[in-house]
């Protein structure tokens, strides 16, 4: 089987479409072959490393910005072993601190998020105001050293973009949207502001977080761990772009792998793609490899009359699946219709532990009404499905992270498939070891 069987692909130029999603090819980096240490996945010292040189360092995806819509609405989320409070300002702002009291420690709240006119300690009611100040503190006369340097939480930096809220544990972290570079261009066309929830969930994965960054930054491993997945999309004909620490790559959904024989009748799930795009299978009179395009067109001339704005997307974008990853731990499937957002988070002590969110949005019709916000779930992977794809990769993973744990695997051994592995571990590598010392010591 010819697996380079080429589609009809037209990638668009910039002069064609100047204020879209960039979508043309970009020059691959010259990053080497050398094998990327397994210690890195296994490793507390370098689990060490990653929390002093980069989680503390880094901005960091918070949550969704309409959960926290009224001056008082919060979100408490844990990264390792700290857990910060991002709150609404009544002027309208976002600020962010850490989620302890400063008397004796104790979390102000449970992780999720809330509305409140104040922070108070349940354990000895020192007072907290939506701006992380000390507003009280009992009996304060007892005390004869005073209140706390400063008389308030530690301030974080924390911003919105997208339609999210961000953060930092570095105080001196720079302004977010240079960090983003060139993520809001890329991802500003698709309006997930406009999107609402439909899932939200986090799964306690036995793994290093990596490996799950790695599993969803290529198409390789499709052909072996998501077989039914060549039934409707190609993998290989998948465009690979590195943006400095960010990347992405372009997958045609609507067609079918050149690993597997071109299909007489529609495949089941291209069949489904069709359906939710308003068209019925039943009356299509063309070819099985003409479908891909034959949605664009459909999808580009009624898009308007089901409420659904497709006008800064250019027609790939109507079928394709633009996967972007937004360094250090989010990975993005990105669809003109809906978006699965995937947060990977490290253990606090344990580097062959993390947590997996999942959280998915879709695009409204303009005019209904938004569905209720999906309540948010957590549990133990095996304790309930969590899609097919996603059981698989489950599934696998486990066994992965055993697996680098061996004396006989020295690393990771990476083809051009997998360049954004390798894009990922020179930015990691970029940020614990900046001056490039100690990079191989591992």
């Amino acid at each position: 089987m010819d697996v380079k069987r080429k589609i009809d692909i037209v990638r668009v130029n910039p002069q064609d479409w100047p204020d879209g999603t960039p979508a043309w090819k970009e020059e691959d980096p010259d990053l080497g072959s050398a094998i990327i240490p397994a210690a890195r996945y296994t490793s507390e010292a370098f689990m060490k490393l990653e929390w002093e040189r980069m989680w503390t360092k880094a901005w960091l995806l918070g949550g969704r910005s309409d959960d926290m819509a009224e001056p008082g609405d919060y979100i408490c989320t844990e990264i390792g072993k700290e857990s910060v409070l991002i709150v609404r300002q009544a002027d309208g702002s976002v600020r962010a601190f850490p989620n302890v009291c400063l008397h004796r420690g104790n979390r102000l709240r449970p992780e999720g998020r809330g509305n409140t006119e104040r922070f108070q300690c349940m354990y000895h009611h020192w007072t907290y105001d939506l701006g992380g100040k000390i507003c009280h503190i009992p009996d304060l006369g007892t005390f004869p050293q005073g209140a706390p340097p400063g008389a308030a939480l530690p301030s974080y930096p924390a911003e919105e973009w997208g339609g999210f809220v961000w953060y930092s544990l570095n105080p001196d972290a720079g302004p977010l949207a240079d960090y983003l570079e060139p993520m809001q261009r890329h991802l500003s066309p698709y309006h997930i502001e406009r999107m609402a929830w439909v899932r939200d969930s986090t799964v306690e994965w036995d793994c290093n977080w990596k490996a799950a960054v790695d599993a969803f930054s290529e198409v390789y491993h499709v052909q072996g761990i998501h077989p039914q997945l060549q039934w409707y999309l190609d993998d290989t004909n998948c465009q690979i772009d590195l943006y400095g620490k960010h990347s992405r790559y372009l997958v045609p959904f609507a067609t079918v792998s050149g690993r597997v024989a071109l299909p007489s009748a529609i495949p089941p799930a291209i069949h489904d793609i069709m359906v939710k795009a308003g068209m019925d299978p039943a009356d299509y009179e063309g070819r099985v490899s003409d479908i891909r395009l034959d949605v664009q067109k459909f999808k580009r001339k009624h898009g308007p009359d089901q409420g659904k704005d497709y006008s800064s997307l250019n027609d790939d974008q109507l079928t394709d699946d633009y996967h972007y990853s937004i360094f250090p731990n989010v990975s993005m499937n990105v669809h003109a219709d809906d978006v699965m957002m995937f947060r990977m988070r490290p253990h606090a002590t344990d580097p062959n532990k993390m947590l997996y969110d999942i959280w998915m949005f879709e695009l409204i019709p303009e005019g209904e009404e938004w569905p209720e916000r999906p309540r948010h779930r957590r549990f133990a992977h095996g304790d309930r499905s969590i899609g097919q794809v996603l059981d698989q990769d489950a599934f696998n993973l486990p066994t992965v992270q055993k697996g680098m744990q061996s004396d006989a695997f020295p690393g990771l051994w990476i083809g051009d498939q997998e360049l954004r592995i390798r894009g990922f571990h020179k930015a990691l590598t970029d940020y614990i070891y900046p001056d490039g010392q100690g990079a191989s010591d591992l």
